[in-house]
């Protein structure tokens, strides 16, 4: 009997490496930062933001902010979120894909 269960766990430990094997044989190699399937999504986005979106997205934060100024109630939040949309929006989006990109 413990012949048996030997001898079977020898065929499973077998099958086993043999298809570990196979698996490892047929696999072809993976390269990090070569797929190009979101390349151009990323690049109408990023056209978008350093671009004119980018200058809608400011200026609307502006004048929520001239608002909140008008409306008697003044904060510095009130211009420094402004300010820093505008500065994330134009240099931000360079410094997040060089950052990706040097990560992958």
């Amino acid at each position: 009997m413990k012949n048996l269960l030997k001898a079977r766990r020898l065929e499973t430990a077998g099958l086993v490496s043999a298809a570990v094997v196979g698996a490892a044989m047929l696999a072809g190699p993976a390269f990090a930062g070569a797929d190009t399937t979101f390349d151009t999504a990323l690049t109408a986005f990023t056209g978008f933001l350093e671009g004119s979106g980018g200058k809608i997205i400011t200026v609307l934060s502006l004048a929520g902010g001239v608002v909140g100024l008008a409306s008697g109630r003044f904060s510095l939040g009130q211009v420094a979120i402004p300010v820093g949309v505008g500065v994330g929006a134009g240099t931000g989006i360079p410094i997040v894909t060089s950052t990706v990109t040097a990560t992958i």
